[in-house]
């Protein structure tokens, strides 16, 4: 068998039908949003990788921290035989795991909607690690999970927190998914960010040097280029703000002046008032028992809990109950 393998189970109009569809509701939603994978085309993902470089942007740093502390305490505690990483991306900080379950580790899948990110992975994986087996799957995790046929135990894991830009009913359709892909002996690795004083929280998504502002527009950008849309970025103010009642950072787009957003191929024509906001992404922060409860509640059972040293992420291991 060829060391990588590329399995489609996403169509292949299924990224422009999303976004016209998500485009359609959310500008005439009330309030108006949009989901936050709509920041990652190329620009986006490049933009994203300065972000994480950032001094103001802790949780990349803290979750790579876990991971090279722990992960031959992850090896040794689920002796995983597959590891599945959904929205994989680069599989940079997976590179993490995948040695620390060497030689054992038979087999990697990458989940992720990119196919040219899957591939660009998986050329730098197999050149450094020739004996590493790759089956990645072009597909939306959160479409529903199928796994190829792979060697258990499995190891799901799923990191950078962006489990936090699930709203929760989202996390619980979620969670629950997982739950039923996995079998007795596999185990979910998650990472979340943790909550803490909301100044930190902010400047993580409002940094000095503007990075993250001009991640937040290039949305706007992405909807100019695939939809034709009639949008100018310098009309808006990008926006992070804590909520305390919910417990996540929310970023949104607002309009500096009345204006209308035209896209002619949707047949759409979304005013904003002055002032108005897009919000384009949530961002949830965790407690530990809040993680506790949302696996129980998927059947799974918090079987081990790590943060770096200063308290600020966590990864959880977590087992079928």
């Amino acid at each position: 068998m060829s060391p990588f393998q590329l399995t489609r189970t996403l169509p292949e109009d299924a990224t422009e039908a999303d976004l016209r569809s998500d485009v359609l509701y959310g500008l005439t939603a009330s309030p108006k949003e949009l989901p936050p994978k709509w920041f990652y085309d190329a620009r986006g993902s490049e933009l994203f990788e300065e972000i994480t470089r950032l001094p103001e942007y802790y949780p990349t740093r803290a979750e790579r921290e876990i991971l090279i502390d722990r992960a031959p305490r992850i090896a040794a505690e689920t002796g995983a035989r597959t590891l599945v990483e959904l929205g994989s991306g680069s599989s940079e900080k997976t590179r993490f795991l995948i040695d620390a379950l060497l030689p054992d580790l038979d087999t990697y899948v990458p989940v992720d909607v990119s196919e040219s990110a899957l591939t660009g992975a998986a050329r730098a994986l197999l050149a450094e690690r020739p004996g590493l087996r790759i089956h990645a799957l072009i597909a939306d995790f959160t479409r529903g999970l199928a796994l190829p046929a792979s060697p258990g135990p499995r190891l799901v894991a799923f990191l950078g927190g962006t489990i936090g830009n699930l709203l929760p009913a989202e996390r619980r359709t979620f969670l629950r998914a997982v739950r039923e892909v996995l079998d007795p002996g596999d185990a979910l690795l998650l990472g979340t960010d943790l909550v803490k004083d909301e100044a930190t929280l902010v400047a993580a998504y409002d940094d000095a040097a503007g990075v993250t502002a001009e991640f937040n527009k290039n949305v706007l950008a992405v909807l100019a280029r695939e939809l034709g849309a009639d949008v100018d970025p310098a009309d808006f103010d990008h926006v992070a703000l804590w909520n305390r009642e919910q417990e996540w950072i929310e970023m949104r787009l607002r309009a500096r002046h009345a204006l209308t957003v035209k896209i002619p191929e949707l047949d759409l024509a979304a005013p904003f008032a002055a002032g108005e906001e897009l919000r384009t992404e949530v961002s949830a922060k965790f407690r530990q028992e809040g993680v506790r409860a949302e696996l129980a509640e998927a059947g799974l059972e918090l079987a081990q809990w790590w943060t770096d040293r200063e308290g600020r992420f966590a990864l959880s291991l977590a087992r079928v109950r």
